[in-house]
């Protein structure tokens, strides 16, 4: 910490006398020159001459006043660079997202947020692994939940619809599901810890027993399987909207999916002070997710679940 005597000998050089310096800052011309006799008491030396008008810096005085007045332009500049940096979306943004999702929907739009903010220095880094944000010190998390930790805060950026898919080859082979119980002659698919599977439709719930035809750690092998037509999984239309639009994969059993309590969301550590990066992140997201064809009809889904009285 810098000693306070350095800024008011600072103040009285600028201003050029003890008394016009002690009035700037509401110290009594005595106190003035009390505290400068202590502070060359204490460094040994003469610092300035003492006349009745002004005040003249020995050879000394001038040498330390010209490296405390580079000492405090260096603070004000480092203040200047931190407060701007809260002012304005620039500096340092460490991201971390799901492997499947941070690949489609993240990494796809990173491009035209740096056009917007040109100023961030973006670090995206993809795991299905649970991230640990203050060890790693990662600004932003995208996390599919249900939950947010109660030491993070967390926005919501898009719900997460889950829907029953399979390949028209594999229907052909296996036949259709027209019924839920179907699902129990049918080869199911998903990845480690993804199975039972929790299905609604309206007022409807069903739990769906079983294991997956291959076993795998890896959500996007699941739905390479099903596109392959190895079997029927449940997957989010962020996932597989492209290849229910191009009829790669079909939906199967219309109405029944994965409950509303999942969400797309951004979580960052709980602090008094967020960076106006991560919030300029957060509405980016916001907007590109809101508009996105996966997204479309979850108003319409939501207005059904509320007159069903349904509470997902």
């Amino acid at each position: 910490m810098m000693d306070p005597d350095y800024e008011l000998f600072a103040k009285a050089v600028e201003v050029g006398s003890l008394s016009a310096a002690g009035r700037m800052l509401m110290i009594s011309p005595a106190m003035m020159s009390k505290r400068i006799a202590r502070l060359e008491a204490r460094l040994g030396v003469r610092l300035v001459h003492r006349t009745t008008r002004r005040l003249a810096l020995t050879e000394e005085g001038a040498m330390l006043h010209g490296d405390i007045v580079a000492i405090l332009d260096a603070i004000a500049q480092a203040e200047d660079r931190v407060t701007n940096r809260l002012r304005t979306a620039s500096g340092p943004l460490r991201i971390s997202a799901p492997t499947s999702f941070g690949r489609l929907h993240v990494a796809a739009h990173v491009g035209d947020f740096l056009k917007a903010y040109p100023h961030v220095e973006l670090e995206l880094n993809l795991t299905d692994a649970y991230v640990d944000l203050l060890v790693e010190q990662v600004d932003v998390a995208i996390r599919i939940t249900s939950e947010v930790p109660a030491s993070l805060d967390a926005q919501l950026l898009a719900p997460n619809r889950r829907i029953l898919c399979a390949s028209p080859a594999y229907l052909a082979e296996h036949g259709i599901a027209e019924r839920i119980e179907d699902l129990a002659r049918h080869r199911l698919l998903a990845a480690d810890g993804q199975l039972p599977w929790r299905l609604v439709n309206g007022r409807s719930r069903k739990l769906v027993e079983g294991r997956s035809h291959v076993r795998t750690n890896s959500s996007e092998i699941v739905r390479e399987l099903a596109l392959s037509g190895v079997g029927i999984a449940l997957r989010s239309l962020w996932d597989v909207g492209v290849q229910l639009a191009e009829g790669q994969l079909v939906r199967v059993l219309d109405g029944w999916e994965g409950p509303g309590d999942l969400g797309v969301y951004a979580v960052y550590p709980r602090a008094a002070f967020r960076p106006l990066v991560v919030d300029a992140l957060i509405a980016f997201l916001r907007d590109r997710f809101g508009d996105a064809s996966w997204n479309a009809d979850q108003q319409v889904r939501d207005r059904a679940l509320r007159t069903s009285g349904v509470t997902v």
